[in-house]
């Protein structure tokens, strides 16, 4: 898996989504559109909440190998399993439905898989997308 390690800090967020586009280049353009948003997604909150009010750092590892793409978000900060908070009920006005939980509910329907862990001290986020590759038939 190729590896970038950034500020966990919003103005980080082009770096970030500039090595996992040029890791994902070969994904078809629905599978590559996807993935960016997760990515944003993820690694925003990170920069959020994570060290909040401090800075600390964020490892990105991506891998796209044989039709499935496979990205971890590891960090140091408070321990926090995005996957345990209560879905957002969509069904509900914004008004009533409150703050959160819509980006997790995102990350969750358009990847095929989504784990956390918390260990040695570190988050381990892991999502895994897979993908058709382009002119080939599948079996």
């Amino acid at each position: 898996m190729k590896e970038l390690t950034v500020p966990a800090a919003p103005e980080q967020l082009g770096a970030v989504t500039a090595f996992v586009s040029s890791e994902i280049a070969a994904c078809p353009k629905k599978a590559r559109i996807q993935i960016e948003t997760a990515v944003e997604e993820i690694f925003v909150n990170i920069a959020r909440y994570a060290y909040h009010p401090e800075t600390g750092t964020a490892t990105i590892r991506c891998e796209a190998k044989d039709g499935v793409v496979t990205i971890q978000f590891l960090d140091r900060g408070r321990p926090f399993d995005p996957l345990k908070r209560r879905a957002a009920d969509t069904t509900l006005s914004a008004e009533k439905r409150g703050v959160g939980g819509l980006g997790i509910l995102m990350v969750r329907e358009s990847m095929d898989a989504v784990d956390y862990a918390y260990e040695g001290g570190m988050n381990r986020f892991t999502i895994k997308k897979k993908f058709g590759i382009p002119g080939r038939r599948s079996v």
